[in-house]
């Protein structure tokens, strides 16, 4: 089958164009762990470093700090994750103003989950924004600011099918979205099809893949079952066979990433967006794997 085109061309020497996503530190020694994390990843001349926003905003207030450190101290291009579950649309708009005044000019605009996780139905406040295309709209009317969404390459897992999924990801292009960012997949024709599925809906965006390093199989595998994700088995073999070694199961993160990336970028991929983990010494890994030049970055970052 010919697939579209994803979202840029790459050659194999080209750098990679890159977004890492981080979590709000919660003690104050995993913040100064954090900011390390940050330096090192800064080297990698990121396009921006996203802050996620916690379970119905419940991380608010530590996301909006680590956005003004990223702003402010880092001098980094910063996105942050803004949800609308369980919230009002003034208090949505108030965050939004905030993000604003913190130097931030790039949103990720996401439902969110509710409050019991995706087991439970999801229901909009009743003076919130129905769901993330509202979400996109309301941002939109308030600011000229980058927004990126999600998208599910292999279905939200609260979408009653596949095309009612793809009629969301419409929506929120028509609304003002500039870019998808895929949820994590770890079998690339997934996301090959799907691209196929966008393109010939008429949606131009770019279509971001999501990168999960598999840095802690047990707790990736968990991920992936919330979210809808399929682990595929020879995956899941080629961990299990590791055991308790968690050098081994480190190398084969970065290789098993490094694989799945090098196959997008031959076909054609030359965005990727990695779900860090907070975790730089795995990216330089997958990096290292990919045969990148990272000597140089990591004079920088010493």
């Amino acid at each position: 089958m010919q697939h579209s085109s994803p979202t840029e061309s790459a050659s194999g020497g080209t750098p990679l164009a890159v977004s890492f996503e981080l979590f709000p530190a919660r003690t104050p020694e995993a913040e100064v762990a954090l900011h390390e994390t940050v330096a090192k990843l800064a080297k990698l001349e990121p396009r921006f470093m996203s802050v996620t926003y916690g379970a119905g905003g419940s991380t608010r207030e530590p996301t909006l700090g680590m956005l003004k450190f990223l702003v402010r101290d880092a001098k980094l291009p910063a996105a942050g994750h803004l949800t609308c579950v369980g919230s009002a649309c003034t208090a949505v708009d108030e965050m939004v103003q905030r993000y604003l005044e913190a130097g931030v000019s790039h949103i990720v605009a996401l439902r969110g989950d509710p409050q019991g996780g995706l087991d439970e139905p999801y229901i909009p406040h009743p003076q919130g924004y129905a769901n993330a295309a509202a979400l996109v709209k309301g941002i939109r009317a308030i600011a000229d600011v980058e927004i990126s969404v999600a998208s599910y390459p292999e279905k939200h897992p609260q979408s009653p099918s596949v095309e009612a999924d793809l009629d969301m990801l419409a929506a929120k292009v028509d609304n003002g979205a500039n870019r998808a960012i895929t949820q994590f997949f770890f079998d690339n024709d997934l996301y090959y099809r799907y691209l196929d599925r966008v393109r010939a809906r008429g949606i131009e965006i770019p279509v971001v893949p999501g990168i999960m390093p598999i840095t802690n199989f047990s707790r990736v595998q968990s991920f992936a079952t919330k979210c809808g994700a399929k682990v595929p088995a020879k995956l899941a073999e080629r961990f299990a066979a590791l055991g308790d070694d968690a050098a081994g199961q480190m190398m084969l993160a970065a290789e098993t990433a490094a694989e799945q990336v090098a196959d997008l970028r031959e076909h054609g991929v030359g965005q990727f967006h990695f779900y860090t983990l907070n975790r730089a010494d795995i990216i330089f890994s997958i990096y290292q794997q990919l045969g990148l030049d990272t000597a140089r970055a990591e004079r920088r970052a010493a």
